[in-house]
């Protein structure tokens, strides 16, 4: 095959596939919101559980030795 017709057939074959690429695109904005928000709740569950966990366990001074 040629040089020139091996770029031609290339080239139209790039474009077929950048238009169906294009259709079956998905909306990076509110895709990336969600997972963003997805993970700041995380976070803040983590934190409460955390701040619930610090204020219920006994405190080190409150044990003695025998």
């Amino acid at each position: 095959m040629h040089a020139d017709v091996h770029h031609l057939l290339h080239t139209a074959r790039a474009s077929e596939l950048q238009g169906e690429a294009t259709a079956f695109r998905l909306p990076r904005t509110s895709l990336r919101s969600r997972v963003g928000w997805t993970l700041v709740e995380v976070g803040l569950r983590l934190t409460q559980s955390r701040d619930t966990a610090a204020t219920t366990a006994p405190r080190a001074g409150a044990f003695r030795t025998a």
